[in-house]
């Protein structure tokens, strides 16, 4: 009745029948000495004081003072104390006096403390959330818009 293997199993099928809120909850770290190349997608929070080489999509993201993203950006919310590099894309955007954004801001709210070091276009876009798809812009200028995201499938 309370072998091993029954135990095993219970704890198997409980992890797997977990609810969608348990799954969009909590917050992801990538640690200082960690370094990822490929894209970041998550329904939860996640805080970079790594590198991360590629695209991330999140609900809210913390870029950490050691912190270094080279990448597209997509998220609801964005506080940058370290280095990004690429295009950032969010309702709210916060600089702290520490970062190094090399790159353009779409955003429906900005606020950058003094010392924030910016390199790019910012610009005011209302209803981000609604529009559902991506905005490309190239040397200020918009090149394409509401590109639909891919979809993946269970």
């Amino acid at each position: 009745m309370f072998s091993k293997t029954s135990k095993t199993k219970q704890t198997a099928t409980t992890n797997h029948g977990g609810s969608a809120a348990e799954k969009k909850g909590g917050l992801s770290v990538i640690n200082a000495d960690l370094r990822v190349t490929g894209d970041l997608i998550s329904e939860s929070d996640v805080q970079v004081d790594g590198s991360v080489n590629g695209d991330i999509r999140t609900r809210n993201l913390t870029i950490g003072q050691s912190g270094e993203v080279r990448g597209e950006i997509v998220a609801d919310k964005i506080r940058i104390c370290g280095s990004v590099t690429g295009q950032v894309r969010a309702r709210d955007v916060s600089l702290a006096d520490t970062a190094r954004m090399m790159g353009d801001i779409l955003h429906e709210s900005l606020s950058i403390e003094p010392g924030a070091h910016i390199e790019g276009h910012c610009r005011r876009i209302e209803g981000l959330a609604e529009e559902g798809g991506l905005t490309v812009i190239q040397a200020g200028q918009v090149v394409a818009s509401h590109i639909k995201k891919e979809q993946h499938s269970k």
